[in-house]
């Protein structure tokens, strides 16, 4: 066979023009998935804490991290607060007298309780009322927790003290005695009652301190438990951290962070 008949028989390559194939599908649509609602996004899309949202769920996480506003969630937060802080002085109590030990680690635990009831009150949510409410009910706890024993402290003092000065008398003195002393009792008045409260009160507020000073040096290890306890119940009831970006186009490079 010659190298014409080869030539002939054989097909040519085609380098004068381009052959396009018809049977190529057309390039997918570009698209993300929302983490909120999971549907697909093929326009606009956020970025939220690292994570995709589409303008929706933006919003939606946008409301439930603000802080809510007017009086009746503070006072749930603080019934649930106190709730938790009354347990939480009960144990503190329990273990100071069941045991004859002060572990302070307790606070931490009551600041815990009392930070998560307190966000329990605000639906999850958090603030700086909320968080100055969450101390503020840790340190009472604390202070409630020391208040038996001081109280039970003071009344043993007492009986000391008055049968030290107990010193024999005869009858007739005691009828005197008896008979002057119904003559000047009187009721007492509703200031005084509400005097009697605010003395009281301050009194319990500063038993933790009073407690600290008293077992000075070693003191300071439970105040410093103390505040990390509060610490505590301040961070969990803080508002929620929220970074949010965008929007950016699907598709396209999102820009950088900003520091």
């Amino acid at each position: 066979m010659s190298d014409e008949e080869a030539r002939a028989r054989s097909p040519e390559l085609q380098f004068d023009r381009v052959v396009t194939s018809t049977s190529s599908a057309p390039p997918s649509k570009l698209a993300v998935t929302c983490a909120g609602c999971q549907t697909s996004i093929e326009t606009e899309y956020y970025d939220v804490n690292g994570n995709i949202f589409c303008s929706r769920c933006r919003t939606a996480v946008e409301s439930a991290a603000e802080t809510p506003r007017g009086i009746v969630p503070v006072i749930v937060s603080g019934v649930f607060g106190l709730g938790a802080g009354v347990m939480g002085a009960i144990i503190y109590y329990a273990v100071m007298a069941i045991a004859h030990l002060e572990i302070g680690i307790v606070a931490i635990l009551i600041g815990y309780m009392v930070g998560y009831a307190v966000r329990k009150g605000a639906r999850g949510r958090g603030g700086r009322r909320f968080q100055v409410l969450a101390v503020a009910l840790t340190y009472a706890s604390v202070a409630l927790a020391y208040t038996p024993i001081a109280v039970k402290q003071a009344i043993d003092a007492n009986r000391q003290k008055a049968s030290a000065s107990t010193t024999r008398i005869d009858s007739n003195d005691v009828a005197t005695t008896d008979s002057s002393r119904a003559a000047t009792t009187t009721k007492p008045s509703a200031g005084g009652l509400l005097l009697g409260f605010v003395f009281l009160s301050a009194f319990i507020a500063a038993l933790p301190v009073l407690v600290v000073v008293g077992s000075f040096p070693s003191g300071l290890i439970s105040a410093f438990i103390i505040f990390i306890g509060m610490k505590q119940a301040w961070r969990m009831t803080g508002a929620p951290w929220l970074q949010i970006l965008g929007p950016y186009r699907v598709g396209a490079a999102p820009a950088s962070a900003p520091a």
